[in-house]
């Protein structure tokens, strides 16, 4: 019936280090698990994570967390001072990488490209727990 959505929340443990987490798998079985065609929300709700479409295993994953390392120092020039050391930068980064995505699913499947994964980015080296809630919108 179009307009249902379903909706479930998988659990991350990011550990104490920053992470590009692939949840690319998990995905895919919650919209298996739906079939047909519609839309896949993914959403971190937590001020500090976000979720992005990257290419992984192949170092972009290690260049990512360089780049955001590059743009958002983990050092004492953020207002946000609580947590460990540069903690206020895990609260910039999800205006730079959202804590969403939405993904077409065709037949069941989601239609990704070749060398797309959905990662859970997380710098939040305070917050090792994560919730992520996939929402699917049949069509």
């Amino acid at each position: 019936m179009p307009g249902i959505m379903e909706s479930t929340v998988v659990r991350v443990t990011t550990g104490a280090r920053e992470v590009v987490h692939d949840i690319t798998a998990e995905c895919e079985r919650f919209a298996a698990s739906e079939g047909g065609d519609g839309l896949l929300h993914v959403f971190v709700p937590h001020a500090t994570a976000g979720v992005a479409i990257i290419e992984l295993g192949a170092g972009s994953d290690d260049d990512l967390l360089a780049a955001l390392g590059d743009l958002l120092p983990a050092d004492d020039r953020w207002r946000h001072a609580h947590g460990s050391p540069g903690h206020g930068r895990s609260h910039v980064m999800p205006a730079l990488i959202p804590p969403f995505a939405t993904l077409p699913v065709l037949g069941g499947r989601l239609a990704l490209g070749t060398w797309q994964s959905i990662a859970l980015v997380d710098l939040n080296v305070d917050n090792a727990e994560r919730q992520v809630r996939l929402s699917f919108l049949k069509g």
